[in-house]
């Protein structure tokens, strides 16, 4: 269990999100992808130093594609009481910043030790998310018009009504023809799941699901968040009979509920928003400091705080902490 003084931790974190956001956010459109990543692992990883606690890191983003990364095992924090297990991505949307284009995030995750699901060599998972509403009505094993049929009859509209939110993969073209059948709405995405998975928890987002297969670092902080909101996210991971990644022959493994992925209300959530998007503004420079947008959420009492923070730049040079 989190000690009373998670109400500070849960601020704490946000500061390790700003930091990395401040400093990819400097290369949005510069085409270096390598880059950005690189330069948002450096300062999470630096402001992480400063966190009161003792976290391990149980995933963290790169490994599938081989960019920069916290890698998993690594300590993280002073040392000090809690121990915590902790889910990183510095750059949710990489490419996207990369190429100048909307929706990236800063994301971290933190929860109790022992309680994250480590996914191990698994980097892709099969996702569904939908908010407090429908928490517990719908099963990602069930068909995608089934699941229409219970969000319409719990959101009390028609399927066609229903706006789902799905990864432009090849790998989920079924999902989006089985959707389309149903005359059900498709918000097509490239990538950042983890803001579109987060709106389906809120009214008059326009999202009220998400499916498809995105990576499994993604999955795991989803799954944090969404918990913490009340929401519902239910995962399957995804393994190939070859190391080749063939999405010609892969393997769905069995369901994973929230409970299973993060195994306690005691989490913790922090996001910056790195480019605009429609959870979160972008950083915005001005002369010799920036601003930023953040979400922090606290799983046990549910609340979330969006904070506005403007960073004078020079002062936190000085400090070597974004």
């Amino acid at each position: 269990m989190l000690p009373e003084h998670s109400r500070n931790l849960a601020l704490e974190l946000v500061r390790v999100t700003e930091a990395a956001a401040l400093a990819a956010a400097r290369y949005m459109g510069r085409g270096d992808g390598h880059r950005v990543d690189r330069v948002a692992v450096d300062a999470m990883r630096l402001a992480l130093q400063s966190v009161d606690c003792e976290g391990r890191v149980v995933i963290g983003e790169g490994e599938k594609d081989d960019a920069p990364m916290l890698f998993c095992g690594e300590i993280v924090g002073t040392g000090a009481a809690p121990q915590l297990d902790v889910a990183v991505d510095p750059i949710d949307g990489t490419r996207s910043l990369a190429a100048g284009r909307l929706n990236s995030i800063a994301a971290i995750a933190a929860a109790p030790r022992g309680t994250m699901l480590d996914p191990g060599r698994s980097m892709y998972m099969n996702k569904l998310a939908v908010g407090p509403k429908c928490k517990g009505l719908l099963d990602i094993t069930k068909p995608v018009a089934e699941n229409l049929q219970v969000l319409a009859e719990c959101e009390q509209c028609e399927v066609e009504d229903l706006t789902v939110v799905i990864m432009d993969r090849p790998r989920n073209q079924h999902l989006i023809d089985a959707v389309r059948a149903c005359n059900a709405r498709i918000r097509m995405i490239k990538e950042c799941d983890i803001a579109a998975a987060l709106m389906t928890c809120w009214e008059h987002t326009g999202i009220d699901l998400l499916l498809g297969i995105g990576g499994s670092p993604e999955g795991i902080l989803t799954a944090c968040a969404v918990r913490a909101l009340g929401g519902d996210f239910q995962g399957q991971l995804v393994s190939f009979p070859n190391e080749a990644n063939d999405w010609d022959d892969y393997r769905m493994g069995e369901p994973l509920y929230n409970h299973d992925l993060v195994a306690s209300d005691h989490v913790l959530f922090a996001a910056t928003g790195v480019t605009d998007g429609e959870l979160l503004k972008g950083i915005d420079y001005f002369g010799g400091g920036a601003i930023s947008e953040s979400l922090v959420i606290r799983g046990l009492t549910g609340t979330v705080r969006r904070i506005q923070t403007t960073h004078q730049l020079g002062k936190l040079k000085k400090l070597s902490v974004g």
